[in-house]
């Protein structure tokens, strides 16, 4: 089995709460593990990641102790670069043994090709934000913001937090229609180039199975604050399911 999640955001509202759900998903890596081969986790797993030379953000020591452990029993696990956790800059793969992947990443298995993003800055449209994904990914803008003291770069990054979509309780349930919304037309941009079975991302934060012709399917994988989605191949379907213990 192969299964696909997203959009944790490890962090937000508050302590009490981000506790609570990486709790849960605790439990829904140790539900999975025993048939799970390989894990997708595609971005936004912390609402805020930063790694300095000696310094790594506190809390979600049971998440990250949890994912260890699964690498330790050999289940491969992925790590896509999110919107909020872009500033991975080696920590994680050494300690936990992730594969990290900045972009895109396309795989094969069992003669279906999967195509994999985090989902953000995609499709036509959001060119601000498209602007502003490659200042903040470019290496001077990494530099100086490693040059804020720990406790002010965090800072600014919990500030910053609370204005976005999950820090304000807005998770953006409605669908705008397939000429509207970004994935879905970037979706079915590339598949006049190339035929891929399914599309997988994140970030939209809106659970979605949507057939984009006879052979493809467009999934997006909603978030944790709310709906707690996730998919699951077996080596012929993909099914998009709710974890509820």
């Amino acid at each position: 089995m192969i299964y696909f999640a997203s959009d944790f955001h490890l962090g937000v509202p508050n302590f009490e709460a981000s506790l609570a759900r990486e709790k849960k998903i605790c439990r829904w890596l140790d539900t999975i593990k025993k048939d799970a081969t390989e894990i997708y986790l595609l971005g936004d797993c912390f609402d805020f990641w930063f790694e300095y030379k000696d310094v790594v953000p506190k809390g979600s020591v049971r998440f990250l102790g949890k994912i260890a452990e699964l690498t330790d029993q050999g289940i491969k696990i992925t790590f896509f670069k999110g919107n909020h956790d872009m500033w991975t800059f080696g920590y994680l793969e050494k300690e936990l043994g992730v594969q990290m992947i900045s972009n895109e990443l396309i795989i094969e298995r069992n003669n279906k090709t999967f195509f994999l993003h985090h989902g953000d800055g995609i499709g036509p449209g959001d060119k601000g934000y498209k602007i502003i994904k490659k200042i903040f990914r470019h290496p001077f803008s990494i530099a100086l913001f490693g040059f804020l003291h720990p406790r002010l770069g965090a800072g600014l990054a919990k500030y910053l937090s609370r204005k976005s979509r999950l820090g304000k309780g807005d998770s953006d349930k409605t669908y705008l229609g397939d000429d509207k919304e970004f994935s879905t037309l970037f979706c079915k941009e590339m598949l006049t180039r190339q035929h891929y079975d399914y599309f997988i991302f994140g970030h939209r934060h809106l659970p979605l199975n949507i057939q984009l012709d006879e052979k493809s399917q467009y999934i997006n994988l909603g978030e944790w604050v709310h709906d707690f989605t996730y998919a699951v191949f077996d080596g012929t379907h993909i099914e998009l399911k709710s974890f509820n213990n």
